[in-house]
């Protein structure tokens, strides 16, 4: 399948070798946009590239590290010529603890990967969208960026700066044809999974109204979708992929 309005775009999407990234980079490369998948794991990036067929290449990347990124795009820039599209799904959960027990090391790190990751990568991108005109970024933000969750104050902290960040550029940005979004969805069954107590994974699943985790191919479809030129006019927002579980 082409969808023409996505015809000679370039996108990043990092964390594309599994979970949400995967399923973005697959609904991409399917209407014709040439992917590039930036993960720390880059031997699965490369299966995962390679299931894409031509339209997808894998660059071993550490978002947290800033000329990890650099270089990481000066590659994709000489692979495809420009980026058109940023989706920035790399992030981790980090250790379940109350506050009042949580390493330090711990606590940074987290914030490293999950909101200066997302700060480095955006910044990135914007240089070469700016002087097009156009781009869509869209960052992944969570539901527990907007509620909290217990036990995870990091990833919690991490996920609202993701929102505020997105904010603050998609008004830096309105003036050109440069959508910048989040999506702040509640929990999928993916390898993040692995990095969580049962009773914390347990404890979201109890927080979602419609009794389920997310899909991949459901969070996905909204990310193409902001990620799409038809995403002509909202910019500097956030999207709920909670299963009713957002307040607000």
């Amino acid at each position: 399948m082409t969808d023409r309005s996505f015809a000679g775009q370039a996108a990043v999407v990092t964390g594309g070798a599994q979970g949400i990234g995967a399923a973005v980079a697959g609904q991409l490369a399917a209407r014709g946009v040439r992917v590039a998948l930036w993960d720390m794991d880059k031997a699965l990036a490369g299966e995962t590239a390679a299931g894409l067929g031509a339209y997808a290449a894998a660059f071993g990347v550490d978002i947290a590290d800033s000329a990890s990124v650099q270089a990481a795009m000066a590659a994709t820039v000489d692979a495809f010529g420009g980026v058109d599209i940023l989706v920035n799904s790399a992030g981790i959960a980090g250790l379940n603890a109350p506050l009042a027990d949580y390493p330090e090391d711990e606590f940074r790190g987290i914030l490293d990967i999950n909101l200066t990751g997302t700060f480095l990568v955006n910044r990135a991108v914007v240089p070469g969208m700016t002087e097009r005109g156009y781009g869509r970024i869209v960052n992944i933000a969570s539901v527990a960026g907007k509620e909290g969750n217990p036990n995870a104050s990091a990833y919690s902290a991490s996920k609202a700066g993701v929102i505020g960040l997105t904010k603050s550029l998609g008004k830096e940005l309105a003036g050109l044809d440069i959508a910048v979004n989040c999506v702040t969805p509640a929990a999928a069954r993916t390898r993040i999974f692995d990095q969580m107590k049962q009773e914390h994974i347990d404890y979201m699943l109890s927080k979602i109204p419609r009794g389920r985790f997310l899909e991949l191919d459901e969070a996905a479809a909204m990310i193409v979708w902001l990620a799409s030129p038809e995403n002509s006019f909202t910019t500097g927002a956030t999207f709920d992929l909670s299963g009713g579980r957002a307040t607000y």
